[in-house]
C-alpha cells in the first residue's frame, strides 16, 4: 500500500504503510517525524497517537486538518504535511 506524501511547498515521494496503519507512522520516515508547522513556523509532529493533541493535523486527499494518526493509509492518498523539508 502506498501514498504520496508532499512534505515541501512541491516536493512529493511514496511512502508505504502496512494494511491498517496509521497516516502518521507511514509518513513517519518521509517527513522525519515533522508533519507541519506550528504558528511561529517550528516544526510539529505527532505526540499522543490518538487524537488528542491534534499535532499530527496534515491534509489528507484535499481535506485539511486531519490527523494522520487517526486515518488509516489507503492506496494512492495523497498527503499534504505542510513541513519543513527533511534536512
Amino acid at each position: 500500500m502506498t501514498a504520496r506524501a508532499r512534505t515541501g511547498p512541491s516536493e512529493g515521494r511514496r511512502v508505504a504503510g502496512g494494511a491498517g496503519a496509521a497516516a502518521a507512522v507511514a509518513l513517519r520516515d518521509a517527513a522525519g517525524g515533522r508533519l507541519r508547522r506550528g504558528g511561529r513556523g517550528e516544526p510539529r509532529g505527532p505526540v499522543c497517537g490518538m487524537g488528542i493533541c491534534y499535532e499530527c493535523r496534515v491534509t489528507i486527499d484535499g481535506a485539511a486538518h486531519q490527523r494522520a494518526c487517526l486515518v488509516d493509509c489507503e492506496e494512492g492518498m495523497v498527503i499534504e504535511t505542510g513541513a519543513p523539508p527533511r534536512d
